[in-house]
């Protein structure tokens, strides 16, 4: 009923008296106020105790009931509510997807409505779209191919956006492009949303991307930032080489996010740990998918500011593979992976290439749960007096070693972050370690910020770089600021890239802010609901008496 008789956004018992008389709804609503505080705490009564899936199923009907309060409730506890609307929860809800659908988010685009996008894009309500998040669904996180049901990763990447980065919900869109899938058990399943054949690869598939690239910058202008989320290795580098200098867009899983976050930290260990580590000195080891390329290239950009050139830079970082280190010689290589080969002779398995090349840190971003060993974690200890573990992948069941593995069989002096979040490890002797969670929230909610509030057309990998010196912290074994606190990172951020696009000439809103920081502010979304009360009414005495418990 309230949808109909109130345009304004929903605010349920939180409107006063006086805007229900004057919305035409007194009545339609139990004769109590109950302030914005008072409604987060009715929620959280009916969110203690559920499961993790219930309690993501929750939070996204209240998204869609009462957008404000919704914000306002993850920004009340950034650290207990993002492993729900994000990793590691959305990733189940993904899988679940077909259980858990309500009601759509989001817009979905087939490989059957190709030349019509842009009527498409007419359909959605809002007119002022900024951001873009857009994924076809066939890796997503590390669990593969779920076609229609990788809506749940640009919601919830979008959701971050608002809540991490304050970018206006009215201001962002969802996009799955759905162009079927090749997950057998999706197509067998009679709760699949999605439709239901094979993926269409090829110029079909191509053509499609060309077509929705052109429909958004058409109606949303040049400087609508997209960003490309969860693509296969097979098409996340060509497409990010096809884009990234004629539209405002980039990859998640290659050029910033987390792992700018990654090199912000591993510039962090150098800097501050400079005994441990040492950008000039590393060998460096990833156990790869395509993320570790764009860690890679960031440290060869940092390490250029130390006057290290491309191709020495390279020789420090190592790579294996699901076929065993990357050597060159090896054959099949792509371009990416051919600028890491090394004059090595080929190793096949990651405990093998640990013990010999002895790395000074250890990342891996397979997706393969378990993968750092017993043996491979020993060998770090023994060759590093702080052996740096960053266990990146998600979901948490595909994190390559857990925080308490890596605390205990390093006898507390690794270094450790992980993608998802793990809970705090106490030894035998009682010293405690905080793990740090290297989550891209940290990165993208600002730099999306930035970009936005001044208009960046095309978005450089100096501009990940740029947001990986940001911040650093190191404190108790920790490497990542504490999530209540990614506001504030998030502003620093989107402050930085302002005054970086500004600097290089690169921004597109003149004049240039002389106070960036309030020019950054001012794009920032609040969760606080709005007055819908007229100034120009002369309310009663008695009207203006509201209860409030």
């Amino acid at each position: 009923m309230l949808d109909v008789c109130v345009s304004t956004p929903l605010q349920g018992m939180a409107f006063t008296l006086q805007e229900r008389l004057q919305l035409g709804i007194h009545g339609l609503l139990p004769p109590v106020y109950l302030s914005q505080d008072v409604q987060v705490l009715r929620i959280m009564k009916s969110y203690e105790g559920r499961n993790p899936l219930d309690k993501y199923i929750l939070l996204m009907t209240l998204q869609d009931r009462n957008e404000k309060l919704f914000y306002r409730l993850l920004t009340s506890d950034v650290e207990e509510f993002m492993p729900i609307v994000y990793t590691p929860t959305v990733g189940l809800a993904c899988q679940q997807y077909g259980l858990a659908f309500r009601r759509p988010r989001g817009l979905f685009i087939t490989i059957h409505d190709k030349g019509h996008i842009a009527t498409m894009l007419n359909s959605w309500p809002e007119e002022n779209i900024k951001a873009i998040v857009v994924t076809d669904g066939e890796r997503i996180l590390g669990l593969g191919d779920l076609g229609s049901y990788g809506m749940g990763i640009p919601v919830g990447k979008l959701a971050l956006y608002t809540a991490c980065g304050g970018v206006p919900p009215q201001q962002c869109l969802p996009v799955l492009l759905d162009v079927g899938t090749d997950n057998q058990a999706l197509l067998e399943d009679p709760l699949y949303i999605g439709l239901k054949h094979k993926r269409i690869r090829g110029k079909e598939y191509d053509d499609l991307i060309d077509e929705f690239m052109q429909a958004v910058t058409d109606k949303y202008g040049m400087n609508c930032l997209i960003q490309f989320e969860d693509f296969a290795n097979s098409n996340a580098f060509r497409l990010l080489n096809k884009y990234r200098n004629r539209y405002c867009t980039f990859n998640d899983d290659i050029q910033g996010n987390l792992f700018s976050f990654s090199l912000s930290n591993l510039l962090a260990l150098h800097t501050r740990t400079f005994k441990y580590f040492h950008l000039r000195t590393l060998p460096l080891l990833f156990f790869i998918t395509q993320a570790a390329l764009g860690i890679a290239h960031l440290l060869i950009m940092a390490m250029a500011k130390e006057g290290v050139s491309a191709t020495e830079a390279a020789k420090k970082i190592w790579m294996v593979d699901s076929r065993g280190l990357i050597v060159k010689g090896r054959g099949n290589l792509n371009h990416e992976k051919e600028e890491f080969a090394h004059d090595h002779a080929h190793i096949k398995t990651l405990e093998e290439v640990v013990h010999t090349v002895k790395p000074t840190a250890l990342i891996g971003v397979a997706a393969i749960g378990g993968a750092f060993t017993e043996k491979i974690i020993k060998d770090m200890a023994s060759f590093n007096e702080r052996p740096i573990i960053f266990a990146l992948s998600n979901p948490t069941s595909k994190a390559e070693c857990t925080a308490e593995q890596c605390y205990q069989l390093t006898e507390g002096r690794g270094i450790f972050a992980s993608g998802s979040p793990f809970n705090k490890v106490t030894l035998a002797d009682g010293r405690s370690f905080i793990p740090g969670q290297g989550n891209n929230a940290y990165v993208f909610p600002g730099v999306a910020l930035g970009v936005i509030a001044c208009g960046v057309r095309q978005i450089s990998d100096d501009i990940f770089l740029t947001t990986a010196e940001v911040t650093e912290h190191l404190a108790e074994g920790r490497l990542y600021p504490p999530l209540n606190g990614i506001r504030e990172v998030s502003f620093k951020i989107a402050v930085k890239v302002v005054d970086y696009a500004y600097r290089h000439k690169i921004a597109s809103l003149y004049p240039e802010p002389k106070d960036k920081e309030a020019f950054v502010l001012s794009h920032v979304y609040s969760p606080d609901y709005d007055s819908f009360v007229q100034d120009t009414y002369d309310w009663p005495q008695d009207a203006m008496k509201v209860q409030d418990v």
